[in-house]
């Protein structure tokens, strides 16, 4: 099975090369993401979020799926303290670096709790893979047309933080400037909700925030720096590379 559709801003593909596929199981995935979206949006003025945000729900009013997702963004703002931070000035309540990979794990655990073994489900370029190898390439934070590597990955996630889709839309939440010193950075984490959290508070660190990632437990990173330098952490699981 293979399906696109445009969820929550942007691509998600998913295929699935179990022989067997349960009816209606990339219904059930979409209409979670499209759930997602419709309830953790700070872009939509109904949203569950954009309501907390603007004060119109108390903490003790919030969903189940939503105080997790705050408790992840708190232990992230702790742990990069306060690089990483949902509450920047002028901008309002904004846990979309968590809520993408969250949701998109979930919609992966929902795969394997219906039976599914190998599968793929790419979100805008971040990647959850059950079984393996499969091949990922990591796009090139200068050129859109190639790639800095390529990975091969089994039963794990990877997911980039860059400013090559939205520019500087990643600041650094201790001074509220765009990050610098950091191009590219890639993580390789067992989750997808890990991977795509841990990327963004370590760009969100700069030039530090590569060794910030590299000590996380179960995470292997690849990041480019201003000038085309390269870092990658030795358990990093590249199949190819072309050079950055």
């Amino acid at each position: 099975m293979h399906r696109v559709e445009h969820v929550m801003g942007f691509p998600v593909s998913l295929r699935v090369d179990d022989t067997v596929v349960p009816d209606g199981t990339g219904d059930a995935v979409f209409a979670w993401l499209r759930e997602v979206d419709a309830r953790f949006s700070p872009f939509k003025a109904d949203s569950e979020v954009s309501r907390y945000g603007r004060g119109e729900l108390a903490s003790d009013e919030l969903s189940a799926d939503l105080v997790e997702v705050l408790d992840i963004c708190e232990h992230y703002r702790v742990a990069t303290g306060g690089a990483f931070d949902i509450r920047l000035p002028g901008r309002g309540l904004d846990p979309c670096a968590v809520v993408k990979g969250w949701a998109v794990q979930r919609a992966a655990e929902r795969l394997t709790g219906a039976g599914l073994r190998r599968f793929c489900l790419n979100a805008g370029g971040d990647v959850v893979v059950s079984g393996g190898p499969w091949r990922v390439g990591v796009r090139h934070p200068e050129i859109a047309d190639r790639l800095c590597t390529v990975l091969d990955l089994t039963d794990a996630a990877v997911a980039t933080s860059a400013r090559y889709e939205r520019g500087d839309h990643i600041l650094d939440g201790r001074t509220g400037r765009p990050v610098t010193g950091v191009d590219s950075l890639t993580v390789v984490a067992p989750t997808l909700t890990e991977a795509d959290t841990v990327a963004t508070a370590a760009f969100a660190l700069g030039a530090d925030g590569v060794e910030w990632a590299a000590a996380r437990d179960g995470c292997e990173v690849y990041a480019v720096l201003p000038g085309g330098r390269v870092l990658r952490t030795g358990g990093f699981p590249t199949a190819g590379a072309a050079a950055a």
